[in-house]
């Protein structure tokens, strides 16, 4: 039993004919008979009864024919999802992102690759840095987002991008108006600051030390939406990075903050971890929404 068999019997069977077999075919009408008597031999029962030049399936041929149909069946179901690995829609993209990114960044990011890739499904979890270099060395995702300023050997950087924080306030504090605000400006100025597992608690506090004025922090908090909250309420100048405030509209102010206190971020891999082709898709599609950001700058791969 051969392929070019099956494919005879199938047709003849399909289009109830030899000549109509032998048409879909693409072949002489000889050549359907000779393969239909191979088959016939391989078997060891009759499928066709033949009457002149006239042609009518057995009952053996209808039960075989109808497992042929079921391999088809399967073939094609094959194909068809090979059609839809291929097209990204079915797969899963697991991806973790640090508070920051999950508002606005990501979210984008997403539209734009389930737009393309109807189908794909795709989980976003927000954790903090530590857990998304750690879930990234367990591979239990594909692409994060976090801040790290050591190098990991389980973990590779894509992509760099840096930006710097802000203080965030009322829009009736009397530093609102202000183009920059420095450590000077803030003395005795009660301060919402991002908690001391943060970078940026460290670049803060080296920032004041350097300007000879302790902080006044009334609030330790963690993530950046939450430090934006208090600071809505009153309760302090937050001072975060330029993104997050955005969620909170006119209830908030945005200064710039001098000197400079960075917020670096990197988008992450696994290392010598197989890279899916929805995860390489989605990853040009996350770059051309940071690299749109004017609030961005991309360092380039690797930092």
């Amino acid at each position: 039993m051969n392929q070019k068999q099956i494919e005879a019997f199938r047709m003849v069977m399909r289009h109830g004919t030899v000549t109509g077999a032998a048409k879909a075919l693409s072949v002489s009408q000889p050549a359907v008979s000779r393969h239909i008597a191979d088959l016939e031999a391989s078997l060891g029962f009759p499928l066709l009864l033949r009457f002149g030049g006239r042609v009518e399936a057995t009952r053996e041929a209808h039960a075989f024919f109808a497992e042929v149909e079921r391999m088809y069946y399967g073939f094609d179901r094959l194909a068809q999802e090979a059609q839809k690995i291929r097209g990204h829609q079915r797969t899963t993209l697991r991806l973790a992102s640090l508070p920051m990114a999950s508002f606005g960044l990501i979210p984008a990011a997403v539209s734009a690759f389930v737009a393309r890739h109807p189908g794909a499904e795709v989980t976003h979890d927000v954790y903090t840095s530590s857990r998304i270099l750690d879930q990234l060395s367990a591979r239990q995702i594909d692409i994060g987002m976090a801040q790290t300023v050591a190098a990991r050997p389980d973990v590779e950087v894509v992509a760099s991008y840096t930006t710097s924080c802000v203080c965030v306030m009322t829009r009736s504090d009397p530093l609102a108006g202000r183009d920059v605000v420095t450590p000077a400006d803030l003395a005795e100025r009660p301060l919402v600051v991002l908690n001391h597992r943060t970078v940026t608690y460290g670049y803060l506090l080296q920032r004041f030390a350097e300007a000879g004025v302790a902080p006044n922090i009334v609030a330790e908090t963690q993530p950046s939406y939450s430090a934006c909250g208090l600071a809505a309420l009153g309760v302090g100048i937050a001072i975060v990075d330029p993104v997050t405030s955005g969620v909170f509209g006119d209830a908030l102010t945005s200064v710039a903050f001098a000197p400079e206190i960075p917020f670096d971020f990197q988008v992450l891999t696994a290392r010598d971890a197989p890279f899916s082709r929805a995860a390489a898709a989605f990853l040009e599609d996350l770059t051309s929404v940071l690299d749109a950001d004017p609030r961005l700058s991309r360092r380039g791969a690797g930092g």
